[in-house]
């Protein structure tokens, strides 16, 4: 039998401590656990390290997987523990812990369970290989250094944690590898600046996007689309404040069971108010705003509405993880008997969206009930089952995300799957019994009767500032013609074609085009190159033969010199391209 992979991995952290603690002597040990696709250790040691150290650390990883070393394991009482540890504070800390001990080394009877490597002990429950002769030197490699708290909180020491990644071969490693160097070249936070779209000040706040003109033209560009598809489809849009009542939000359950995701309290005239972390309660009160009838059902309102929640400065990561961002949100209110329906619409229409912005690979997961949650048992094992049967019903492969629901409601998640094949949660629609109970919702039935109705939440695109960092990295920052901020530069080869130049800037803008000349005193060598840079899809030249011809010279990116052709058929062929959004 194979042994798994990430037995591997937990073993290499264990290797990793070894030969830290052969390199560093005096350093104190947190902890080691296996990651997705790697591993890494938290250290608390004696002088700072750079990543100029890895390659040691590494090389010495490997002297000791070549030395066939075992890995014993030994069961221990808590005394003994205190004993083994004795200058290592970390590692005596958690002996007191019991159950509560993130590396689950807890055991029945007060004892611990201890692996040897070496000369090095870790508390640790494991599995871990037999020896380390049972791991290749070449299917590891130290990737990176950074910060982390002890424990994950900001009161207690930041330690050192270095992080690695291991496959079960070499080729798997060397693929790896591959794609997380073309990854760094998509890295949307450099796009950002490279492209001009936005920025981050350290005096505004951590994780709080500043939009320069063209980022907010790609914002708009989305926006735009959103509305007009969602008022095609019944939609009506609305907007509300970015703070609201406390009140609210204990009606709603967020302050008891959302509270560590959002800001304090801020006092007006003796009144406690919160900047809003979801736009679902503002929602609930424009429908209570009247009473409805069954025949106003499917109710659906829409809102690109901006939120904030309280996220750690170590998980901030530019675009797509921020303190501040705006949804594309939206709620439905329907009866039980058009909750399968309307679900239905809600996924396929969601995946048509995905699809217009070049994303056809996704998984699917449905997220069960929460340990924290609202409601009944009852009404989230309906919620859950129509899920079930709508998926089912569309024929969609899915995978259960146990305990992944929000605490009002059991959903849907959609994460798409960007051109490297990284995962990115996108989509969600959540059915949710909770809010209309809480907040008395009804509705009147055929009879006259007050009935409750179903609230849908749904996010097709989910954060605007997530989807268009992954948008960014998922095209290398060269987006389709229709999503450019900027579509096409017409560069003048002289002064005296300057005039012709902006005619046809003039008629591409005339057919709403996004078009700029570029008219500055540069060399059309530096004109081109710099178009190349900001990834512009396409460069219309114009110089004597243009102008005689009334034609202009095209570029695409990324394919070149395309030849002269008429305005019109050009525009033809653009026009096609952006209505294909291909």
């Amino acid at each position: 039998m194979s042994i798994k992979i990430d037995t591997i991995r937990h073993s290499l952290a264990h290797i990793l401590a070894a030969a830290v603690q052969e390199l560093y002597p005096g350093a104190k040990f947190g902890i080691g656990p296996s990651i997705e696709n790697g591993f890494y250790y938290d250290f608390d040691l004696p002088k700072t390290l750079t990543p100029k150290d890895l390659p040691k650390i590494e090389k010495k990883m490997r002297e000791l997987i070549k030395q066939d070393i075992r890995f014993e394991k030994k069961i221990i009482s808590k005394n003994e523990a205190k004993k083994i540890f004795k200058a290592q504070p970390y590692k005596l800390e958690l002996t007191e812990q019991k159950s509560k001990i993130p590396i689950k080394n807890q055991i029945k009877n007060q004892k611990l369970s201890i692996y040897k490597l070496g000369n090095f002990i870790d508390l640790c429950k494991g599995p871990h290989v037999k020896s380390t002769k049972e791991i290749s030197p070449e299917i590891f490699k130290l990737t990176k250094i950074a910060g982390a708290y002890w424990k994950g909180s900001e009161k207690n020491p930041m330690l050192t944690r270095i992080y690695g990644v291991a496959f079960r071969t070499k080729k798997e490693l060397e693929n790896y590898l591959k794609i997380q160097k073309e990854a760094e070249k998509r890295d949307h936070r450099i796009l950002g600046q490279k492209l001009a779209l936005f920025v981050f000040d350290e005096e505004v706040g951590a994780g709080l996007p500043l939009w320069l003109p063209k980022g907010e033209t790609l914002r708009h560009i989305i926006e735009e689309y959103l509305y007009r598809e969602l008022k095609s489809q019944g939609y009506l849009w609305v907007r509300t404040s970015h703070i609201g009542r406390l009140k609210l939000w204990k009606t709603s359950g967020h302050w008891e069971l959302y509270r560590e995701n959002m800001y304090s309290p801020i006092e007006i005239e003796g009144e406690k108010y919160l900047l809003k972390p979801m736009n679902c309660p503002f929602h609930v009160k424009i429908y209570k705003s009247k009473i409805r009838s069954y025949k106003d059902l499917p109710f659906r309102l829409a809102e690109l509405g901006t939120v904030y929640r309280y996220e750690k400065s170590g998980v901030l990561h530019g675009l797509t993880r921020v303190r501040g961002f705006t949804q594309d949100d939206a709620h439905i209110w329907c009866t039980p008997e058009q909750l399968n329906a309307e679900l239905e619409r809600i996924l396929k229409y969601g995946l048509k969206i995905l699809k217009a912005f070049g994303f056809k690979d996704f998984n699917i997961y449905l997220s069960t009930r929460p340990e924290k949650y609202a409601g009944t048992s009852k009404g989230w094992q309906k919620a859950t089952n129509c899920l079930k049967y709508v998926l089912k019903k569309l024929k969609l492969e899915y995978q259960i995300d146990k305990g992944g629901g929000v605490f009002y409601g059991p959903k849907i998640d959609i994460k798409i799957k960007d051109s490297l094949g990284r995962e990115w949660q996108c989509t969600t629609i959540q059915v949710d019994f909770n809010l209309p109970e809480r907040f008395k919702i009804t509705y009147i039935d055929k009879n006259g009767k007050k009935r409750q109705p179903i609230m849908i939440h749904r996010a097709l695109l989910g954060s605007l500032e997530r989807f268009i960092g992954v948008l960014l990295e998922h095209y290398g920052g060269a987006l389709p013609l229709w999503l450019s901020p900027e579509q096409f530069w017409v560069i003048p080869v002289g002064t005296v074609h300057r005039k012709y130049a902006k005619e046809i800037t003039e008629k591409l803008k005339s057919e709403g085009l996004r078009v700029k000349t570029k008219i500055e005193a540069e060399t059309v060598s530096k004109k081109i190159r710099d178009g190349e840079i900001q990834k512009i899809p396409y460069l219309l030249v114009v110089g004597d033969k243009e102008l005689a011809e009334k034609n202009v010279r095209v570029r695409k990116r990324a394919k070149g010199d395309l030849g002269q052709m008429s305005l019109t058929r050009f525009l033809e062929k653009a026009k096609m391209e952006i209505e294909q959004k291909s």
